[in-house]
């Protein structure tokens, strides 16, 4: 068995990475590397006052309203701007693994399960939550 991810038949025959996104063939440091907790935490923190803003304005504070608006900001922006406005604000977007645009399913799964909270939370040595390994992304920096 070869430690190259070409060579590897699933992730579970790849070594842990030696730093984020070292097996997806992603650089150390700077652009295209995997955004970090910073970064993301920041991001996060943009979408949902966004999605109280909006939710406060027509809703009266719901939470249900506002986890519906973040909800959709994330499956309407990801695939027409490359990441919520929170990511773009922080420098980063979401990218599939394979290459190519990220289509709709992919945000619509990876949305569905960032709003459970508990599989973003679960992380592996690339610093992606399991949101993003079941929907086959990535969400790198931009610079």
């Amino acid at each position: 068995m070869s430690d190259s991810p070409r060579n590897a038949r699933t992730f579970g025959d790849l070594p842990p990475s030696g730093y984020p996104g070292e097996r997806l063939g992603l650089p150390e440091r700077g652009p295209r590397s995997v955004g970090r907790a910073g970064r993301r935490i920041g991001a996060v923190a943009i979408d949902w006052a966004i999605a109280a803003i909006v939710s406060l304005t027509f809703f009266n504070y719901d939470g249900f309203a506002t986890l519906i608006v973040f909800g959709i900001m994330q499956i309407v922006f990801i695939p027409t701007i490359g990441g919520s406005i929170g990511h773009r604000i922080c420098g980063m977007r979401v990218i599939p693994l394979q290459g190519g645009w990220v289509g709709v399913w992919r945000p619509a799964l990876r949305t569905v399960l960032l709003c459970i909270v508990v599989p973003a939370l679960v992380w592996d040595s690339d610093q992606r939550g399991f949101h993003d390994k079941i929907a086959g992304t990535v969400l790198i920096r931009m610079r």
